[in-house]
């Protein structure tokens, strides 16, 4: 599992280590700076086949952050490499600025700034130094104006080529600790990030221009026990997956009862119900128009149409106005018999006008239009645009409000809950797609019915539970057609797949 921690934690945990003067052997800065060139030193060697004679660029700040890449520049020097700073600042590190010019380096000092954007392009490296983890709110004055500079001249996605960039502990401007991008970034393709992951390099927007994160271990001394963010890895996934014993039959496995689907849109029950049989549930119950039921049933003819025992429930998906009375007596019945229960579209219009706490083994699955939606009708003032723009606040903000756990749908979806908070990546563009909510929503049914008793006794496995369904629907989607469109009945049909390898070890 990936630990991520807050900018306060890690600095917590550092000054134990600080007795050491910054710069010289056995300090941090000297650890991380080293660490950094290293990391330089391969990436162009993979870039261009050796070292001497490639060209790197720092776009320097104030602070440890902007010592800790002039030092790096320092070891790059003695490397042969022909090294710049671009000082944002007159109080730039000083035993970085000696280490760097005693190694022949050259700085540009803020007043030459203007104009840099293309220049700065023709480098292998750029280094973006400029602010670090103690940094709130956009960027700001001469760092502001050097990173708008460059995002406007920015070659790589038009040109197909520019130079590499790498974010030195975070990609400068971003929320360290919620993930948000209050104003001007410098889209990063690579991160080396010290001592501990920051929240913000896993959660949307920012986790979209942190590119691939590195880890420097700097043996941080920090607790385990009060993590900021988790998200689950593979060898997670499966150990989290209810898997069936010999003795077991289709009711201790789980009994899922799914009421989803109406006239107008009976496909989404299908849907939901063919992702939960696939993802390895006992038994699916649907309960529904009898017009719906029959194409239910000629999609998955091993589904229940009648009432009767039921671990979980899926109520929801493909939903309308007109089927509120049908999704307040499902959901009064599983709030009445404290079953686990995915709330997923429709009904979570229907939820958005009851008071009462639920369970955190009610899972919430909107996506920001609905959490948006939800959240008006709770008297929260947000618009799907606020949602977006500062995901994990807003889906906190329901957890609070509901007690429930909440799933935020999402290129990178956030899931909250009353002990934990996860953020999973795995899911390509392409599941962008009409019914990959109903897919998430039966494997997620799937998972707590075969969890139920579990669920009784762990306050978090809900979440943990929720991010893994949201992690294997994305895995999936990449299996079912490896970088290219995919449709949701390919997804549920890849589950099996994906989960036969996580449970082998084979991903």
């Amino acid at each position: 599992m990936i630990h991520a921690y807050t900018a306060e934690q890690v600095r917590t945990a550092e000054k134990p280590l600080l007795a050491v003067e910054s710069g010289y052997p056995g300090s941090l800065m000297e650890r991380a700076s080293f660490a950094l060139a290293g990391h330089c030193l391969r990436w162009l060697r993979e870039r261009r086949g050796q070292v001497r004679g490639a060209r790197v660029v720092a776009l320097v700040g104030t602070g440890n952050n902007g010592g800790d890449a002039l030092h790096a520049l320092a070891y790059l020097a003695r490397r042969g490499v022909e090294v710049w700073a671009l000082l944002a600042t007159d109080g730039a590190h000083p035993g970085g600025l000696e280490a760097l010019r005693r190694a022949g380096g050259r700085t540009v000092p803020a007043a030459g700034l203007a104009g840099i954007g293309r220049r700065a392009w023709t480098a292998d490296l750029i280094l973006d130094a400029l602010t670090g983890i103690g940094s709130v709110g956009p960027l700001r004055g001469p760092a502001a104006d050097v990173v708008e500079a460059l995002v406007r001249t920015d070659p790589r996605a038009t040109a197909g080529w520019g130079s590499l960039v790498v974010a030195v502990d975070v990609p400068s401007g971003i929320g360290v600790d919620d993930g948000a991008r209050p104003g001007a970034v410098l889209r990063a393709d690579r991160t080396v990030t010290f001592g501990a992951r920051k929240p913000g390099l896993l959660l949307p927007p920012a986790a979209r221009l942190a590119g691939k994160v590195e880890l420097v271990d700097l043996g941080l001394p920090l607790d385990r026990d009060a993590v900021a963010l988790r998200r689950l890895e593979p060898r997670d996934l499966a150990a989290l997956w209810p898997v069936p014993r010999e003795s077991d039959h289709k009711y201790s496995r789980g009994v899922l009862g799914v009421v989803a689907g109406s006239v107008t849109y009976p496909g989404a029950a299908s849907l939901t119900v063919r992702a939960a049989a696939r993802a390895g549930v006992g038994m699916v119950r649907y309960l529904g128009p009898t017009e719906v039921a029959r194409a239910v049933l000629a999609a998955r003819p091993e589904v229940v149409t009648t009432p009767g025992r039921v671990q979980a429930w899926v109520v929801g998906p493909g939903m309308s106005d007109d089927d509120v009375d049908r999704v307040a007596a499902a959901l009064g019945q599983a709030f009445d018999s404290r079953a686990p229960v995915v709330i997923d579209a429709g009904a979570l219009t229907v939820l958005g006008k009851l008071s009462e706490s639920l369970p955190p083994n009610a899972v919430l699955t909107p996506h920001a239009g609905e959490l948006a939606a939800l959240l008006q009708a709770r008297g929260v003032d947000v618009a799907r645009a606020g949602v977006e723009a500062e995901p994990l606040r807003w889906a906190r903000t329901a957890q609070e409000l509901t007690g429930a756990t909440v799933l935020l749908k999402g290129s990178v979806t956030v899931v909250t809950g009353p002990a934990g908070e996860y953020a999973q990546a795995e899911a390509p563009a392409w599941l962008a797609t009409a019914g990959a909510g109903d897919v998430l929503a039966g494997v997620l049914g799937a998972l707590l019915a075969g969890r139920a008793a579990d669920l009784a006794t762990d306050p978090d496995l809900a979440a943990r539970l929720a991010a893994a369904a949201a992690s294997v629907c994305g895995l999936a989607a990449r299996a079912a057609n490896p970088g290219g469109p995919i449709v949701a009945a390919d997804v549920a049909g890849t589950v099996p797949r994906v989960v036969a390898r996580l449970l082998a070890g084979e991903w």
